[in-house]
Protein backbone atom coordinates (compact mmCIF):
# COMPACT_ATOMS: atom_id res chain seq x y z
CA UNK A 1 0.00 0.00 0.00
CA UNK A 2 2.87 2.32 0.76
CA UNK A 3 4.27 1.65 -2.71
CA UNK A 4 0.94 2.60 -4.27
CA UNK A 5 0.78 5.78 -2.19
CA UNK A 6 4.33 6.70 -3.22
CA UNK A 7 3.51 6.10 -6.88
CA UNK A 8 0.34 8.19 -6.60
CA UNK A 9 2.26 10.98 -4.89
CA UNK A 10 4.91 10.94 -7.61
CA UNK A 11 2.26 11.00 -10.34
CA UNK A 12 0.45 13.89 -8.65
CA UNK A 13 3.68 15.84 -8.26
CA UNK A 14 4.65 15.28 -11.89
CA UNK A 15 1.19 16.34 -13.06
CA UNK A 16 1.12 19.54 -11.03
CA UNK A 17 4.68 20.38 -12.09
CA UNK A 18 3.78 19.83 -15.73
CA UNK A 19 0.66 21.97 -15.38
CA UNK A 20 2.71 24.78 -13.86
CA UNK A 21 5.29 24.54 -16.66
CA UNK A 22 2.47 24.65 -19.21
CA UNK A 23 1.08 27.93 -17.91
CA UNK A 24 4.56 29.40 -17.45
CA UNK A 25 5.29 28.56 -21.09
CA UNK A 26 2.07 30.26 -22.16
CA UNK A 27 2.83 33.34 -20.08
CA UNK A 28 6.34 33.70 -21.47
CA UNK A 29 5.14 33.17 -25.04
CA UNK A 30 2.55 35.94 -24.72
CA UNK A 31 4.98 38.27 -22.96
CA UNK A 32 7.49 37.88 -25.80
CA UNK A 33 4.74 38.87 -28.25
CA UNK A 34 4.96 42.43 -26.90
CA UNK A 35 8.73 42.85 -26.67
CA UNK A 36 11.56 42.98 -29.17
CA UNK A 37 12.88 41.25 -31.18
CA UNK A 38 9.82 40.26 -33.18
CA UNK A 39 10.04 37.26 -35.50
CA UNK A 40 7.39 38.42 -37.98
CA UNK A 41 8.69 36.24 -40.80
CA UNK A 42 8.38 33.14 -38.63
CA UNK A 43 4.89 34.21 -37.57
CA UNK A 44 3.75 34.66 -41.18
CA UNK A 45 5.23 31.29 -42.09
CA UNK A 46 3.29 29.62 -39.27
CA UNK A 47 0.10 31.43 -40.28
CA UNK A 48 0.54 29.93 -43.72
CA UNK A 49 1.22 26.43 -42.37
CA UNK A 50 -1.48 26.41 -39.69
CA UNK A 51 -4.11 28.54 -41.39
CA UNK A 52 -3.78 28.46 -45.16
CA UNK A 53 -2.71 24.82 -45.16
CA UNK A 54 -5.85 23.87 -43.20
CA UNK A 55 -8.32 25.58 -45.54
CA UNK A 56 -9.18 22.49 -47.67
CA UNK A 57 -9.93 20.21 -44.73
CA UNK A 58 -11.86 22.94 -42.92
CA UNK A 59 -13.96 23.67 -46.01
CA UNK A 60 -14.78 19.99 -46.52
CA UNK A 61 -15.63 19.57 -42.83
CA UNK A 62 -17.90 22.62 -42.83
CA UNK A 63 -19.60 21.63 -46.09
CA UNK A 64 -20.52 18.09 -45.12
CA UNK A 65 -21.41 19.08 -41.56
CA UNK A 66 -23.93 21.62 -42.84
CA UNK A 67 -25.32 19.16 -45.37
CA UNK A 68 -25.73 16.35 -42.83
CA UNK A 69 -27.21 18.72 -40.25
CA UNK A 70 -29.83 19.98 -42.70
CA UNK A 71 -30.64 16.47 -43.90
CA UNK A 72 -31.03 14.98 -40.44
CA UNK A 73 -32.96 17.93 -39.00
CA UNK A 74 -35.41 17.82 -41.91
CA UNK A 75 -36.41 14.30 -40.90
CA UNK A 76 -37.61 15.46 -37.49
CA UNK A 77 -38.90 18.90 -38.45
CA UNK A 78 -41.00 17.47 -41.28
CA UNK A 79 -43.03 15.51 -38.71
CA UNK A 80 -44.32 18.84 -37.37
CA UNK A 81 -44.49 20.66 -40.69
CA UNK A 82 -41.60 22.88 -39.58
CA UNK A 83 -39.22 22.39 -42.50
CA UNK A 84 -39.08 26.16 -42.90
CA UNK A 85 -36.99 26.38 -39.72
CA UNK A 86 -34.10 24.33 -41.07
CA UNK A 87 -32.17 27.53 -41.77
CA UNK A 88 -32.61 28.63 -38.16
CA UNK A 89 -31.29 25.31 -36.85
CA UNK A 90 -28.33 25.03 -39.21
CA UNK A 91 -27.31 28.67 -38.73
CA UNK A 92 -27.45 28.52 -34.94
CA UNK A 93 -25.71 25.14 -34.72
CA UNK A 94 -22.88 26.06 -37.08
CA UNK A 95 -22.14 29.49 -35.61
CA UNK A 96 -22.47 28.56 -31.92
CA UNK A 97 -20.99 25.09 -31.70
CA UNK A 98 -20.25 22.92 -34.71
CA UNK A 99 -18.22 25.46 -36.66
CA UNK A 100 -15.79 26.39 -33.85
CA UNK A 101 -15.44 22.90 -32.37
CA UNK A 102 -15.11 20.84 -35.55
CA UNK A 103 -12.78 23.40 -37.11
CA UNK A 104 -10.56 23.31 -34.02
CA UNK A 105 -10.54 19.50 -33.97
CA UNK A 106 -9.54 19.34 -37.64
CA UNK A 107 -6.76 21.88 -37.17
CA UNK A 108 -5.60 20.05 -34.03
CA UNK A 109 -5.37 16.77 -35.93
CA UNK A 110 -3.46 18.39 -38.76
CA UNK A 111 -1.28 21.04 -37.09
CA UNK A 112 -0.73 19.88 -33.50
CA UNK A 113 1.04 16.68 -34.51
CA UNK A 114 3.22 18.57 -36.96
CA UNK A 115 4.25 21.23 -34.45
CA UNK A 116 4.98 18.69 -31.72
CA UNK A 117 6.97 16.49 -34.09
CA UNK A 118 8.95 19.41 -35.48
CA UNK A 119 9.89 20.82 -32.08
CA UNK A 120 10.43 17.32 -30.71
CA UNK A 121 12.90 16.58 -33.50
CA UNK A 122 14.71 19.82 -32.75
CA UNK A 123 14.86 18.87 -29.08
CA UNK A 124 16.26 15.36 -29.56
CA UNK A 125 18.80 16.56 -32.16
CA UNK A 126 19.90 19.35 -29.76
CA UNK A 127 18.99 22.17 -32.17
CA UNK A 128 17.13 23.95 -29.38
CA UNK A 129 20.22 23.77 -27.19
CA UNK A 130 22.17 25.29 -30.09
CA UNK A 131 19.75 28.23 -30.23
CA UNK A 132 20.33 28.91 -26.54
CA UNK A 133 24.09 28.70 -27.11
CA UNK A 134 23.84 31.46 -29.71
CA UNK A 135 21.81 33.64 -27.33
CA UNK A 136 18.38 33.09 -28.91
CA UNK A 137 15.48 32.36 -26.60
CA UNK A 138 13.78 29.23 -28.06
CA UNK A 139 10.40 30.26 -26.67
CA UNK A 140 10.55 33.64 -28.37
CA UNK A 141 11.80 32.09 -31.61
CA UNK A 142 9.75 28.88 -31.75
CA UNK A 143 6.69 29.16 -29.50
CA UNK A 144 5.52 32.77 -29.75
CA UNK A 145 5.17 32.79 -33.58
CA UNK A 146 3.14 29.58 -33.47
CA UNK A 147 0.85 30.82 -30.69
CA UNK A 148 0.24 34.12 -32.48
CA UNK A 149 -0.49 32.24 -35.70
CA UNK A 150 -3.00 30.01 -33.92
CA UNK A 151 -4.73 32.94 -32.23
CA UNK A 152 -5.01 34.74 -35.57
CA UNK A 153 -5.94 31.97 -37.95
CA UNK A 154 -8.42 29.85 -35.96
CA UNK A 155 -11.12 32.58 -35.92
CA UNK A 156 -10.62 33.12 -39.66
CA UNK A 157 -10.90 29.40 -40.37
CA UNK A 158 -13.98 29.17 -38.17
CA UNK A 159 -15.76 31.94 -40.07
CA UNK A 160 -14.93 30.09 -43.28
CA UNK A 161 -16.28 26.81 -41.85
CA UNK A 162 -19.47 28.58 -40.70
CA UNK A 163 -20.12 30.12 -44.11
CA UNK A 164 -19.40 26.91 -46.02
CA UNK A 165 -21.53 24.90 -43.58
CA UNK A 166 -24.47 27.25 -43.98
CA UNK A 167 -24.09 27.08 -47.76
CA UNK A 168 -23.99 23.28 -47.57
CA UNK A 169 -27.21 23.27 -45.58
CA UNK A 170 -28.78 25.56 -48.18
CA UNK A 171 -27.87 23.15 -50.97
CA UNK A 172 -29.66 20.30 -49.20
CA UNK A 173 -32.62 22.54 -48.35
CA UNK A 174 -33.08 23.70 -51.95
CA UNK A 175 -32.36 20.54 -53.94
CA UNK A 176 -33.36 17.81 -51.47
CA UNK A 177 -36.05 19.27 -49.23
CA UNK A 178 -37.60 21.89 -51.52
CA UNK A 179 -37.15 25.03 -49.43
CA UNK A 180 -36.29 28.20 -51.31
CA UNK A 181 -32.87 29.77 -50.78
CA UNK A 182 -34.52 33.02 -49.63
CA UNK A 183 -36.55 31.27 -46.93
CA UNK A 184 -33.50 29.32 -45.75
CA UNK A 185 -31.25 32.38 -45.52
CA UNK A 186 -34.00 34.38 -43.82
CA UNK A 187 -34.11 31.72 -41.13
CA UNK A 188 -30.33 31.92 -40.66
CA UNK A 189 -30.41 35.72 -40.37
CA UNK A 190 -33.39 35.65 -38.01
CA UNK A 191 -31.58 33.27 -35.67
CA UNK A 192 -28.50 35.50 -35.51
CA UNK A 193 -30.63 38.62 -35.02
CA UNK A 194 -32.69 37.06 -32.21
CA UNK A 195 -29.54 36.52 -30.13
CA UNK A 196 -29.15 40.30 -29.82
CA UNK A 197 -26.28 42.56 -30.82
CA UNK A 198 -23.07 43.85 -29.24
CA UNK A 199 -22.56 47.58 -29.85
CA UNK A 200 -25.56 47.33 -32.16
CA UNK A 201 -23.41 45.68 -34.85
CA UNK A 202 -22.21 42.16 -34.02
CA UNK A 203 -24.74 39.41 -33.27
CA UNK A 204 -24.02 37.84 -29.87
CA UNK A 205 -23.98 34.35 -31.37
CA UNK A 206 -21.34 35.49 -33.84
CA UNK A 207 -19.26 37.05 -31.05
CA UNK A 208 -19.40 33.88 -28.93
CA UNK A 209 -18.57 31.86 -32.05
CA UNK A 210 -15.36 33.89 -32.45
CA UNK A 211 -14.35 33.75 -28.78
CA UNK A 212 -14.16 29.97 -28.84
CA UNK A 213 -11.75 29.60 -31.79
CA UNK A 214 -9.55 32.31 -30.27
CA UNK A 215 -9.17 30.18 -27.15
CA UNK A 216 -8.91 26.96 -29.15
CA UNK A 217 -6.12 28.42 -31.28
CA UNK A 218 -4.10 29.16 -28.17
CA UNK A 219 -4.76 25.70 -26.76
CA UNK A 220 -3.71 23.89 -29.95
CA UNK A 221 -0.45 25.75 -30.48
CA UNK A 222 0.59 26.03 -26.84
CA UNK A 223 -0.14 22.37 -26.07
CA UNK A 224 1.69 21.09 -29.13
CA UNK A 225 4.68 23.34 -28.39
CA UNK A 226 4.73 22.13 -24.78
CA UNK A 227 4.87 18.47 -25.77
CA UNK A 228 7.40 19.19 -28.50
CA UNK A 229 9.77 21.06 -26.21
CA UNK A 230 9.54 18.33 -23.56
CA UNK A 231 10.22 15.44 -25.94
CA UNK A 232 12.52 12.73 -24.62
CA UNK A 233 13.72 9.36 -25.89
CA UNK A 234 14.94 9.99 -29.41
CA UNK A 235 12.81 9.37 -32.50
CA UNK A 236 10.36 7.18 -30.58
CA UNK A 237 9.78 10.06 -28.20
CA UNK A 238 8.93 12.33 -31.13
CA UNK A 239 6.09 10.05 -32.17
CA UNK A 240 4.82 9.81 -28.60
CA UNK A 241 4.91 13.61 -28.23
CA UNK A 242 2.95 14.09 -31.47
CA UNK A 243 0.29 11.58 -30.38
CA UNK A 244 -0.04 13.11 -26.92
CA UNK A 245 -0.33 16.58 -28.42
CA UNK A 246 -3.25 15.62 -30.66
CA UNK A 247 -5.08 13.68 -27.95
CA UNK A 248 -4.61 16.39 -25.31
CA UNK A 249 -5.66 19.16 -27.70
CA UNK A 250 -8.82 17.27 -28.67
CA UNK A 251 -9.82 16.60 -25.05
CA UNK A 252 -9.07 20.18 -24.00
CA UNK A 253 -11.09 21.59 -26.90
CA UNK A 254 -14.16 19.55 -25.95
CA UNK A 255 -13.81 20.29 -22.23
CA UNK A 256 -13.10 24.01 -22.61
CA UNK A 257 -15.99 24.31 -25.08
CA UNK A 258 -18.43 23.40 -22.32
CA UNK A 259 -17.12 26.05 -19.94
CA UNK A 260 -16.99 28.70 -22.67
CA UNK A 261 -20.59 27.88 -23.58
CA UNK A 262 -21.62 28.32 -19.96
CA UNK A 263 -19.70 31.60 -19.80
CA UNK A 264 -21.24 33.02 -22.96
CA UNK A 265 -24.74 32.04 -21.84
CA UNK A 266 -24.20 33.92 -18.58
CA UNK A 267 -22.48 36.99 -20.02
CA UNK A 268 -24.14 37.36 -23.43
CA UNK A 269 -27.55 35.93 -22.52
CA UNK A 270 -28.30 36.95 -18.95
CA UNK A 271 -31.95 36.00 -19.36
CA UNK A 272 -31.09 32.31 -19.89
Amino acid sequence: MSGFAAAAETKFRDTTTGLLEYFVLGGRAMRFAFSRPFYWRDTLAQMDRIGVGSIPIVMLTGLFTGMVLALQSSVELSKFGADIYIGNLVGASMVRELGPVLCALMVAGRAASGIAAELGSMRVTEQIDALQTFGTDPIRKLVTPRVLAGLTMLPVLTVLADVIGIMGGMLISVFRIGITADAYMQGVLNTLAQSGFIFGIFPKDFASGLLKPLVFGGIITLTSCYYGLNTKGGTEGVGIAATRAVVTCSVLILAVDYFLTQLTLIVLRPGH
